[in-house]
């Protein structure tokens, strides 16, 4: 097998990769037996010679070695080994009772997965409901203001990443990470997420897969119950021995992950009443901005804008205030998405970025968000929640108390003035907005980065900072406020049995490295426990 790195092909080229791949190793093309794409990506640095840049994995009749020869000095030619599948023994120690996952996002989906693969017969339970009910309560609350905390974009089966772009990128490097990729694939996902730079599944195609997911774990002798909240844990001498669900049901455990995602307030307030060692972390907030997606294509790609090998263009900008020691930037970019009410707290907005597979909204948005540290809320380590909440609710009130939320332009923001309604795109956010002052929710550190970082990310992308593109506040859930803290084994530091995972316990941000972190957690006990 060889690998060819750094290969590119312009924009232009439909010639097969079969026969690009012959001529790139100097081979005639019925040598080659296949051509397997390990790696995709545009650069579009040069808008008048977009290229492709490929790793590519080739099988061909003619031995490596003769291949390498010819092409001696070659850098970006190599010979590979497949990769050996691992082998993963249980360990000895006994269980009375089968482990427990609490949460069915990405990290407790794939820990209750691989403990089912290997015969642990795990039960997953879930505060919110099954995807399908999730996606009716979710739809009804757009539609008429009627929030259901229990079933909301942050509570149900799939995580709150399932109600979101449903973007896999990450820059974990673990090669694990193939598994959970396989998994996916093996679901549902499209195949290209196997390679692609930036690849996404969309909401749309991935509430499939989770089901799919949901499905094989009971296959293999798993069990889910959903509308189950875990509202009390007991531990005895440092040492996990019990749950309770739904305040009246107690269920012996001595193996419990915690997967319980970055927005179980009440969750994070009983593991701090039973003295389970947390601390508190940065986060950052901010707005979502929108952008006609045209804008956004044609300061990516130039003229090539619109082509359909491209697709809608994503953007990442940084702006850093040195003197006040701030960050402002993208985050969660969604192009031909959506901006959509994500609260899952009665009397607080909350916005989060989605969009389908298709991404053909015509309407790109992001978070603009800035740095928030455990100096700017307090010494608790509960502060970061008190303080998130303050905004949510501050700008429920700027909305309108209904849920909708305050929208100003990105001009009257820059002027320090409010009320203007034209604007670059019609606001996307349901169940509405109202227009408002955003310097009313949110606090003025971030105002004042975010002021500074508009005209800054202007030049780098031709609009960003047009007088009429839209704000939408508050984006606050950027990641937990919280860190349920661990050891190397996955193990909570003083609550032996407790497994803290995924962007909840404050490891991991983002689908992919929350899965992987769930799946790393399940093979570190599977090598202590035996089945």
């Amino acid at each position: 097998m060889l690998k060819i790195s750094n290969f590119r092909v312009p924009l232009t080229d439909d010639t097969p990769l079969e026969q690009l791949a012959a001529r790139r190793l100097k081979l005639a093309a019925d040598t080659i037996c296949q051509v397997a794409i390990v790696r995709k990506a545009v650069d579009a640095r040069r808008k008048n010679t977009i290229t492709f840049v490929y790793t590519l994995e080739v099988e061909t009749t003619v031995p490596a070695g003769q291949v390498l020869a010819r092409l001696s000095g070659d850098r970006d030619v190599i010979q590979v080994t497949p990769m050996v599948s691992e082998d993963i023994t249980p360990g000895e120690k006994q269980l009375t009772n089968r482990p427990i996952v609490v949460g069915a996002g990405p990290a407790g989906l794939f820990t209750a997965f691989m403990l089912a693969k290997h015969g642990y017969k795990p039960l997953l339970i879930e505060r919110g409901r099954s995807v399908d009910q999730r996606a009716r309560d979710i739809a009804d609350f757009w539609h008429t203001g009627k929030l259901d905390a229990k079933s909301n974009v942050q509570f149900g089966e799939g995580g709150a990443g399932t109600f979101s772009d449903g973007k896999l990128t990450t820059r974990v490097n673990d090669p694990r990470m193939a598994l959970v990729i396989d998994l996916m694939i093996a679901a549902g996902a499209p195949p290209e997420i196997k390679y692609l730079h930036k690849p996404h599944i969309g909401t749309d195609k991935l509430r499939q897969v989770v089901k799919n997911i949901r499905t094989r774990i009971i296959e293999m002798g798993g069990q889910v119950e959903f509308e189950a909240r875990l509202t009390a844990i007991e531990n005895k001498d440092g040492r996990l021995t019990g749950i309770t669900i739904n305040d009246n049901r107690f269920l012996p455990c001595e193996a419990l992950f915690l997967a319980i995602g970055h927005s179980a307030r009440d969750t994070y307030q009983l593991l701090y009443q039973a003295n389970v060692a947390m601390e508190a972390k940065a986060f950052a907030i901010g707005v979502r901005i929108e952008h006609p997606q045209e804008l956004i294509d044609r300061a990516q790609y130039g003229s090539a804008a619109g082509h359909p090998k491209l697709g809608a263009a994503d953007y990442a900008l940084v702006y850093q205030d040195r003197a006040a020691g701030r960050t402002a930037y993208s985050f969660c970019m969604c192009p031909g998405g959506l901006v959509v009410a994500a609260a899952s707290e009665a009397g607080g907005v909350v916005t989060n970025g989605m969009s389908l597979f298709n991404r053909d909204s015509k309407i790109a948005n992001s978070a603009l968000a800035v740095t928030v540290n455990p100096a700017d809320f307090g010494p608790n380590v509960l502060d970061g929640i008190e303080f998130q909440r303050r905004y949510e609710r501050l700008a429920f009130a700027v909305g309108g108390h209904n849920y909708q939320a305050p929208v100003q332009t990105v001009g009257d923001f820059l002027a320090g003035k409010s009320g203007s309604s034209k604007y670059l795109v019609k606001p996307s956010y349901r169940p509405g907005v109202t227009p408002g002052d955003l310097r009313e929710c949110l606090p003025e550190f971030v105002t004042a980065t975010l002021a500074k970082a508009l005209p800054e990310f202007g030049r780098k992308i031709r609009g960003f900072d047009h007088p009429s593109a839209v704000l939408t506040g508050v984006e606050t859930r950027t990641s937990a406020p919280v860190r349920i803290i661990r050891g190397q084994d996955f193990t909570s530091v003083n609550t032996a049995g407790l497994y803290p995972i995924g962007e909840g316990a404050g490891y991991a941000g983002g689908i992919m490295s929350a899965a992987l972190d769930g799946m790393n957690a399940a093979i570190s006990f599977i090598k202590e426990y035996t089945v």
